[in-house]
């Protein structure tokens, strides 16, 4: 595999990251299968506008090189199964987070364990974490070409290499700079609460960023940031939009 070879991709999830990255990735010139877990009828056709096919998830990753899941995380076991049978040369790029409100309590993480170790453990096989420390909005509209001065950097961790590289030419195309983020044991500096988490920072600045995060501190920023959020939803005169967002982890996370 290298950087300017076309992949077999199959992307689990149409919420917002998943739909995003299915229609830049088909623009990109890859082969890519999205599903959900409502069925291939259901997916909506600006998903599909640049080349990307419905199929369910079997279908989906049938032959596929890459996997992709985007897709809450209380969501994961519904679909371990399936992953799980992968043969072992297929990637598996995961962008999911934990929020205790969406996803329920798992106590587990309470103790501090990674995130991303646990859905490994979970699938039974190695992941990349990927694409989860960008808010949807500016994964869809913030994209820019390379070397482009102030393009947003997205952290990318991993145990092997060989697929770690892979993964990190797809963020290039999705219109970022790929920074290697460690392995998959570091992973928790990209968590929710993290300073690069939905901060749209450049690739220097994620270095110091990544250096910086303080694990004790991540469950209850994550949490802060949540209710403030929350606090403005619903109200049209100050529902937050994706800038304020981004201002607000700012403040609160770095």
């Amino acid at each position: 595999m290298t950087n300017n070879e076309k992949y077999r991709i199959a992307v689990l999830g149409t919420g917002h990251i998943g739909k995003t990255l299915a229609r830049s990735l088909a623009s990109a010139g890859h082969s890519v299968k999205v599903a959900n877990s409502r069925g291939p009828e259901t997916i909506a056709p600006d998903v599909l506008a640049t080349g990307a096919e419905a199929a369910d998830a079997a279908s989906a990753m049938q032959n596929a090189q890459v996997v992709i899941l985007s897709i809450p995380m209380a969501k994961l076991a519904d679909i371990a199964p399936l992953i799980r049978k992968l043969p072992q040369h297929v990637i598996v790029a995961d962008t999911s987070n934990y929020y205790p409100h969406r996803d329920g309590n798992i106590d587990t993480f309470s103790d501090g364990q990674v995130e991303s170790l646990w859905v490994a453990h979970l699938l039974n096989r190695p992941l990349v974490k990927v694409w989860n420390a960008i808010g949807s909005d500016s994964l869809a509209t913030k994209g820019t070409a390379e070397a482009t001065a102030v393009r947003i950097s997205i952290p990318v961790a991993g145990n092997i290499e060989e697929h770690k590289k892979v993964v990190m030419s797809l963020v290039n195309e999705t219109g970022f700079d790929a920074f290697d983020a460690g392995t998959l044991e570091e992973s928790w500096r990209q968590q929710p609460g993290a300073p690069c988490y939905c901060t749209d920072l450049t690739y220097n600045e994620m270095k110091l960023a990544l250096a910086a995060t303080e694990k004790s501190r991540l469950p209850a920023r994550r949490d802060i940031a949540v209710q403030a959020i929350q606090e403005r939803m619903g109200d049209k005169r100050s529902n937050p939009n994706a800038d304020y967002i981004v201002r607000l982890h700012r403040a609160l996370f770095m």
